[in-house]
C-alpha cells in the first residue's frame, strides 16, 4: 500500500510559478511511474505529466503544459515534484498525484492517489 500527499498549491496570478511535491511511503517508490493529473470543476480529471519509475527518466506531458511543466523525481526522497511556471487562469483545478505500474497517461492506469492540491489562477 503506498501513501500519497500532495502540498504546495496556492493562489498565484497569471504568468507567475507553483511547484507541487507528492511525498510517497509506504511501498517501493522507485518501482512506481508517478503521474500528475488535474480536475477542474465540471470536468473529467486529466492526465497533466508522468515519469516512469527506476533509472530511466522517459517523462510525457499533456499538450496543454508541455514546455510549461516539468516533472521530476528523487527515489532517494520518495518524491515527485511539478514545476509549473507561466500558469494560466486554465491551469486552475485540483492536482492530484498517482502511482502505478507503468507510465500511461489515463487515471485507470494508476493505482494509488493522493487527496489533492488546490492551485488557483487569476488573471
Amino acid at each position: 500500500q503506498v501513501q500519497l500527499v500532495e502540498s504546495g498549491g496556492g493562489l498565484v496570478q497569471a504568468g507567475n510559478s507553483l511547484r507541487l511535491s507528492c511525498a510517497a511511503s509506504g511501498g517501493t517508490f522507485a518501482a512506481y511511474a508517478m503521474g500528475w493529473f488535474r480536475q477542474a470543476p465540471g470536468k473529467e480529471r486529466e492526465f497533466v505529466a508522468a515519469i516512469n519509475g527506476w533509472s530511466v527518466r522517459t517523462t510525457r506531458y499533456a499538450d496543454s503544459v508541455r514546455g510549461r511543466f516539468t516533472i521530476s523525481r528523487d527515489n532517494a526522497k520518495n518524491t515527485v515534484t511539478l514545476q509549473m511556471n507561466i500558469l494560466k487562469p486554465e491551469d486552475t483545478a485540483v492536482y492530484y498525484c498517482a502511482a502505478g505500474p507503468a507510465l500511461v497517461t489515463t487515471p485507470r492506469g494508476y493505482t494509488y492517489w493522493g487527496q489533492g492540491t488546490q492551485v488557483t489562477v487569476s488573471s
